[in-house]
């Protein structure tokens, strides 16, 4: 649904949105301890953002506004976002290409209706995009019900996170721990119960 934003209601809708992604990122920055250099793998159904069903009402304005709040928090924080897209893309990932310097990348570029409306503003507003078909993530947002957990390392995590939608979209948080190995006898690094500290 291109040019949504003609009155005063959707400019508000948009400021409300870019204000409920700032708020969904900053209390997983919190809640998975997240630092410079980690990267937030989020699948983003602008669809359902705007009240309707997945895939159906790709929304750019919508993909930019949420952009602009997940950006405010994590960019300067030195932490990467990786967009998933849409199925049409097979869930490839746009990011940036400095978080991944060794990763074998893929061609293509990411359109509302074939990627989706996020991961199109991402590669749109990346210095340098990237397209990969799959990603390790240490911590993601899903926001719409777009199944993010193919782009996560083990073991994956459920954060509730106090911002429950973003529009009207619902929002699902993970993070990450290594794994626990040696069973019973083995002893364990309580540092990283909670994830991946900075080394």
């Amino acid at each position: 649904m291109a040019g949504i934003v003609h009155n005063v209601e959707n400019m508000d809708l948009l400021t409300k949105v870019k204000q409920d992604a700032a708020a969904a990122a900053r209390q997983l920055v919190e809640a998975a301890h997240l630092h410079k250099g980690q990267i937030v793998v989020i699948g983003c159904s602008t669809s359902e953002v705007v009240g309707r069903t997945v895939g159906s009402w790709s929304t750019p304005e919508m993909g930019q506004a949420i952009y602009d709040g997940l950006n405010s928090v994590f960019a300067p924080m030195g932490i990467y976002m990786a967009a998933q897209c849409c199925e049409h893309l097979n869930r490839a990932v746009i990011v940036e290409r400095e978080a991944v310097p060794q990763a074998e990348i893929v061609n293509v570029r990411p359109q509302p209706k074939a990627g989706g409306s996020f991961a199109t503003a991402c590669y749109e507003n990346f210095r340098q995009p990237v397209a990969l078909e799959e990603i390790r993530a240490d911590a993601g947002l899903d926001i719409g019900g777009t199944l993010i957990g193919m782009h996560l390392k083990k073991v994956a995590v459920p954060v509730r996170l106090e911002q429950k939608t973003i529009g009207e979209a619902m929002v699902l948080a993970a993070r990450v721990r290594p794994k626990f190995i040696g069973g019973e006898r083995a002893y364990y690094d309580e540092a990283l119960k909670d994830g991946y500290p900075e080394f």
